[in-house]
């Protein structure tokens, strides 16, 4: 084992023993603190806590080589995630916290006063949180196999073991602070690279300054060898696939369920709101940087890799081979590698850089704990997510109400450490790359649950056949769209990763559509609708609003 390795391995090792560690200290002694962190959390920490539940593997790995790849058309993935969050804090996660439920299944279930609409709500969050995870895991393999230089699928075992074990013990409570930690890891890993490269290639400490020359000089170098000119626009896709996918994006972060519950965390609809600028603020840190890094990241490999002697090439270029993550060929047989004869994976640009830019082992050994961090912190937040639907809305809700709080903690712990194994199962052949896999569970929550909560908050007329109907049609024709556009069956050009675009308007005239044709509901749900309109401090009832305090109307 060499020094990077043990450097490397010190590193993620003390950062698992810190998250187990944090989880034992919060272990979660009742449901309260297993599904919604007794609604304690201060607004800065739940913002923080956020923000680690929302970098993901598919943000920190991800996501500067999905920008690198393709330019200008991988700005859609930070536009739509950013933006879903602006839906998300001002039109639902308030409303959602004053109607003061565990989970989204159980508001939809009750909002509707309809079991079946619980039933359905609940697998489709088993379904959405499963596919997003089986890209966490794949995440942690890409970390551990490159430690290692092992097969990604080694490492994607050694991941599983790790999330099941702290995310069990700890619940919603231990997840919370296990993920403020992880995203301060995360951000200062992510940072520290890029202001080393941003000072090597332009002497300056401020990379979201001086990018802008790089990108340039990058196009520069583009028209010199006759390739589209890099952040061209449209340039690796057309503008509907772009619009669909940041549509999808967008409807997708705002109807995510294992990112609404962290707003459950939380005292009043205003520290709700206060939660999600926070998490704006921290998120911001992240996108903000990962254009800079794959405009540092391609300079670099343009400049000081291509060109170079075979026999001469960089000694992490072997490394990344043995991932399957690199792939180079000399293919005009002259002995010198030529850009157009590299062939980088999406998944390996952020952790490798720092071995491109030579950054030494330190760096190199926090980037791949940061990405560790990323991974596990999302992957921590889907499987509270899976197991509150399965433990709280179908056993406790739907089979045995009258079940203990030890029953129900079991039932949740039980739910985690199976749904690792499976999701862990599916990542050791994962069906895409992470950005893919992620942008399919986005897809499919905002096919199924963006209108159905969009119009349970804000239209009272939405009744549960609406409901019903919506998300069933919704989850259905997105995941129709997404295998035939796997098999190249498309609508004007969209990809499987907007499919979106197609679920959420079907969605949305379905629920309109029968709510009109069908009895509207019991004017008490009514009522509630309007009710959510107003704060905590004032309650709505039979056409009057009341102050809570007693005072009078």
């Amino acid at each position: 084992m060499d020094a990077q390795t043990l450097v490397s391995l010190g590193l993620i090792l003390a950062t698992f023993a810190l998250y187990i560690g944090i989880s034992i200290f919060n272990r979660a002694k009742q449901t309260s603190d297993f599904y919604v962190a007794s609604r304690g959390i201060p607004p800065f920490w739940n913002g923080m806590a956020i923000g680690g539940d929302w970098m993901s593997a598919a943000s920190f790995i991800g996501m500067a080589g999905t920008v690198l790849a393709l330019g200008y058309d991988g700005l859609a993935y930070i536009m739509g995630w950013t933006g879903g969050y602006l839906l998300l804090t001002f039109l639902l996660a308030p409303q959602l916290r004053k109607y003061g439920r565990f989970t989204v299944p159980e508001f939809i279930g009750d909002r509707f006063d309809s079991n079946p609409a619980r039933l359905i709500a609940a697998i489709a969050t088993i379904i959405i949180s499963f596919t997003y995870i089986i890209g966490q895991l794949s995440g942690s393999g890409v970390v551990i196999g490159r430690l290692f230089s092992i097969p990604a699928m080694y490492g994607t075992m050694i991941g599983v073991v790790i999330i099941a074990i702290y995310a069990s013990l700890g619940g919603m409570k231990g997840v919370t602070w296990t993920q403020v930690a992880q995203y301060i890891i995360l951000i200062v890993a992510y940072i520290i690279p890029i202001v080393f490269m941003s000072l090597q290639v332009s002497g300056n400490p401020l990379p979201w300054l001086t990018y802008g020359n790089v990108v340039d000089e990058i196009g520069a170098i583009d028209r010199e060898l006759g390739l589209s000119e890099y952040f061209a626009p449209f340039a690796e896709s057309d503008k509907s696939q772009f619009i669909a996918l940041l549509f999808t994006l967008m409807v997708g972060t705002s109807a995510l369920p294992h990112v609404i519950v962290r707003f459950y965390t939380v005292t009043t609809m205003k520290a709700a709101r206060w939660s999600g600028a926070w998490a704006l603020l921290f998120i911001g840190f992240l996108y903000l940087s990962a254009p800079a890094y794959a405009a540092f990241s391609r300079f670099i490999l343009m400049t000081q890799v291509a060109g170079q002697p075979m026999d001469e090439l960089p000694g992490w270029t072997d490394s990344w081979i043995n991932t399957g993550l690199l792939e180079i060929a000399d293919q005009d047989g002259n002995g010198v590698l030529d850009w157009t004869e590299i062939a980088v994976g999406n998944d390996m640009v952020v952790m490798a850089t720092p071995e491109i830019a030579n950054l030494g082992m330190f760096v190199i050994g926090l980037v791949a704990a940061g990405a560790m961090a990323a991974a596990l912190s999302t992957a921590g937040g889907l499987l509270i997510t899976i197991s509150s639907s399965f433990a709280h809305d179908i056993y406790y809700r739907l089979m045995n109400p009258k079940a203990t709080d030890k029953r129900r903690l079991n039932a949740g712990r039980i739910a985690i450490v199976l749904s690792t194994v499976v999701a862990g199962l599916v990542a050791l052949d994962p069906p895409g790359v992470i950005t893919q896999i992620v942008a399919w569970a986005f897809a499919l929550a905002g096919g199924t649950f963006f209108p159905v909560l969009f119009l349970g908050v804000w239209w009272k007329r939405m009744n549960a056949q609406g409901a019903v109907t919506g998300m069933l049609v919704g989850l259905a024709s997105t995941l129709c769209y997404i295998f035939l556009a796997m098999n190249d069956i498309t609508l004007f050009g969209i990809q499987d990763t907007g499919a979106g675009v197609i679920g959420v308007p079907i969605n949305f005239l379905a629920c309109v559509i029968v709510s009109l044709v069908t009895a509207p509901p019991a004017q008490h749900l009514q009522d509630d609708v309007i009710d959510l309109r107003y704060p905590e401090q004032m309650t709505y009832k039979d056409g009057e609003v009341w102050m809570n305090d007693g005072t009078g109307k």
